[in-house]
């Protein structure tokens, strides 16, 4: 079982052209100032070879997986730079004078068609398909034209020559497919890929609307919740995501805690849900903070689509998609910051947008917590562990130790205060590879990578 998780190593750390784990060097990744080198979304891919992050500065970086020798049996889940490219730049609306940043909000792998790699890469307002391909081989012996690339003389040409191809080094290029641009008011918070692999949607705060791969210049509205009067507005869509199995079935969450299951087939504009996604709320816990940290911050379904799981500001929540009124498991995350969220409101942390993910069996789930620390629980067994990602204590090939928090009284030797938390380091954006116990956190600007212990 994957609880408690040993670790053979972690990868990246601090985008700066260093290589921790391995003493190895980074190469192709492009050292900025350190605002821009958070990261801000991690992805596999659908076989777990490559894992894709997306940062602040608007650079998508992709790690490959090595792959596994008989000389080196060790290296086997080391994942090295694949490719580096620059996905956004910084604009500027003229018309409503703001700065749309360049800060990639997510990435989504599409599925592998041939050679190549395709992903769809969002900025606040622009979308974008990037194609991932690799280059080892180059003509030679052209007729109009020397080695350097120079014209030559046609009246010195006497022979018809075949061009042939050459070995040359690998070259791994990222160009622009499609941009899809123009359609979002608001900034975009969701994209997801549809299972039919021709369409995805993008949500924003307001709106949510399908694309098609091959069509940029168009979207349709598919989700439109705002008001006539703005100053009605009661709440926002959080996040979207397709279905796995069914293209026509997709969900958003909002706001205001509640999930709306929509489905394409009952009307082109889903203004109405086909299912409704509420827990009632306990009138003796209700305080001012309460509809702050139920907002949902990420709504993901799991492998089997069977399931679905939402992340509030404190706990994480299974929901069958058969049962509407209650989840059908709860996981506190970090129970004990119940009382420290009048310091977290005052700080803006009640506002961060964590978010969750399943493992490829959909037994075990992961969220991000403050302190650098990350949540894992095991649906089978109940059973949850708190590990950290820290250049301190993780070492190459060492285990992962559990981390406890003490919320008072005497606090044991391996246990840390509530009260001695880094509430600016914090894991919001977390990955779990397809097929393997291989797991991706984002810690501000560092990436660890972990997987279970090879014997």
């Amino acid at each position: 079982m994957f609880l408690p998780l040993p670790a053979l190593h972690f990868a990246l750390c601090e985008k700066s052209n260093r290589f921790l784990g391995n003493g190895h060097m980074l190469t192709g990744v492009i050292s900025s100032e350190p605002s821009a080198d958070i990261i801000s979304t991690v992805e596999f891919n659908c076989s777990g070879e490559l894992l894709a992050t997306g940062d602040k500065g608007g650079r998508v970086v992709i790690f490959q997986r090595e792959q596994e020798s008989k000389n080196r049996l060790l290296s086997r889940g080391e994942y090295n730079v694949y490719s580096t490219f620059q996905s956004h730049e910084p604009e500027f609306d003229y018309l409503k004078s703001l700065e749309i940043e360049e800060k990639i909000n997510k990435i989504r792998w599409l599925p592998q068609q041939n050679a190549a790699h395709f992903l769809l890469s969002a900025n606040d307002k622009t979308i974008k398909l990037w194609k991932i391909s690799e280059r080892d081989k180059r003509a030679e012996g052209y007729n109009l034209k020397d080695e350097d690339g120079r014209l030559r003389d046609q009246f010195r040409i006497t022979t018809l020559r075949v061009p042939v191809l050459m070995p040359m080094d690998l070259m791994v290029e990222a160009s622009p497919r499609r941009i899809f641009a123009n359609a979002h008011t608001y900034h975009i918070n969701s994209i997801s890929v549809n299972s039919d692999y021709e369409t995805y949607l993008s949500a924003d705060d307001l709106r949510i609307n399908l694309w098609h791969l091959e069509i940029t210049d168009r979207s349709f509205n598919i989700v439109d919740i705002k008001p006539a009067n703005m100053e009605e507005l009661t709440e926002v869509i959080t996040a979207a995501e397709c279905h796995p199995h069914q293209c026509n079935v997709f969900v958003y969450s909002s706001s205001k805690g509640t999930i709306r299951l929509c489905d394409t087939r009952a009307a082109a504009l889903c203004d109405r849900h086909s299912k409704f996604f509420e827990e009632p709320e306990d009138p003796s816990s209700r305080s001012f903070f309460s509809e702050i940290i139920s907002s949902i911050s990420d709504v993901k379904f799991s492998h089997s689509g069977r399931y679905m799981m939402t992340r509030d500001y404190l706990s994480v929540k299974v929901w069958d998609l058969n049962m509407e009124n209650r989840p059908v498991e709860t996981y506190q995350v970090h129970e004990y910051l119940r009382s420290k969220l009048c310091s977290l409101y005052e700080n803006d942390c009640i506002f961060d947008k964590f978010e969750c993910c399943w493992n490829g069996s959909d037994s075990a789930i992961m969220t991000g917590s403050y302190n650098n620390f990350f949540r894992m629980f095991d649906r089978n067994t109940r059973r949850d562990i708190t590990l950290e990602a820290s250049r301190e204590n993780s070492k190459p090939r060492a285990m992962l130790k559990p981390r406890k928090v003490c919320t008072g009284g005497k606090r044991k030797k391996d246990e840390i205060s509530v009260d001695s938390l880094d509430f600016n380091k914090k894991i919001l954006h977390t990955a779990w590879h397809p097929k393997e116990n291989v797991i991706a956190v984002a810690a501000t600007n560092n990436l660890y990578i972990f997987q279970d212990k090879i014997n």
